[in-house]
Order: structure tokens, then C-alpha cells, then sequence
């Protein structure tokens, strides 16, 4: 087995390793075919690569523009259309300066988790988990600290599907990196 293969097989949990941002642009366009609703909530520390993920999630969803970090504004709203002329939301959403997990009725943040067929990004969802239904999935990036032949650090990605993944019937058992 590759470095680059799942460490665990399974249609509700993978594990990977990503050695580069090619390796993050791969798996994000994995997680863009798999026709997800809902919320994912993005774990990781500052610098584990949140961010770009959704940026090249955001991109094969069929994104064309920058992908700001919502850190500030807390959500960065997408309106992606599709090639039957039809639009796909997708909301992407940093909480990690959120003081109180009440400030998201006051911005009206249930109106994203309502939205028939929308998909909601949640970097630091952890924040509010009090306040947030469960989501889809679970994405946990980490940094490795040993370095490759570039010198560059990897990450370590493990995607969980919860039961309200599992109830929309995906599969991650297709998923390689």
C-alpha cells in the first residue's frame, strides 16, 4: 500500500494522507461528486489546510472566482450554477471568532441549514455544536510533523460519515487520493 491509499476502507470512514495540494485538489473533486447535502463540519488547527480544501471543493462544484475566507464575516455565500441552468448553494462558513453560538440566530445562519439540497461548509463548527444540527460529515485535518522530499509538511485527513450521511446513503468507499 502507497503512502497515498486509504489506511482504513470503509463506505462510512477514510483515512489519507496528502502530500500535496494536487492531493487536496484530488479529494476535494472526490467530495464534490458525491452529491452531499447538509452541513460538513471541518476540524483541524490553524493551518491544517481547512480552507483550501473548501476552496477546491467549492471549485469542482463549478465555482469560478475567488474563494474568500469567510474568518471575518463568518459565512461566504455560493450560488453555483449548473449546466441544466439550475443553481446549487453552498454556504462556507469560519465560526472560529464566534464569542457565542447564539450570534448565529441573529444572522440568520438556520436559513443556510434549511435550505432544501444546500451544503454548508463549517470550518470550527466545534464552536457551536451546542447550537448546530448534526451534520452529514466529519472532516479532521491534521499537519504531520514529519516532513517529505520537498520539505513540506503532510496532512492527515479522516472523513466520518454520521448517521445523517449514512441516511443519505454515501458512500466513501470510492474515495483515493
Amino acid at each position: 500500500m502507497s503512502n497515498n491509499e486509504p489506511v482504513k476502507q470503509g463506505a462510512h470512514s477514510q483515512r489519507f494522507t496528502l502530500h500535496t495540494e494536487a492531493d487536496t485538489k484530488r479529494l476535494a473533486e472526490q467530495l464534490a461528486a458525491l452529491s452531499l447535502s447538509g452541513s460538513v463540519w471541518l476540524a483541524g488547527d490553524l493551518g491544517a489546510g481547512k480552507t483550501t480544501l473548501t476552496r477546491y471543493w467549492l471549485q469542482a462544484l463549478g465555482h469560478i472566482g475567488a474563494v474568500k475566507s469567510p474568518t471575518y464575516t463568518l459565512v461566504e455565500p455560493y450560488s453555483i450554477e449548473q449546466s441544466d441552468g439550475s443553481t446549487n448553494s453552498v454556504y462556507h462558513a469560519d465560526l472560529y471568532r464566534l464569542q457565542d453560538p447564539e450570534e448565529l440566530s441573529f444572522i440568520g445562519f438556520d436559513e443556510y441549514l434549511d435550505e432544501p439540497n444546500a451544503l454548508v461548509i463549517i470550518e470550527w463548527a466545534s464552536r457551536a455544536d451546542s447550537y448546530l444540527p448534526p451534520p452529514a460529515m466529519f472532516i479532521d485535518m491534521t499537519q504531520s510533523n514529519s516532513l517529505h522530499s520537498d520539505n513540506k509538511e503532510s496532512r492527515q485527513v479522516e472523513i466520518r460519515l454520521s448517521k445523517v450521511g449514512q441516511a443519505q446513503g454515501l458512500d466513501l468507499s470510492n474515495l483515493k487520493i
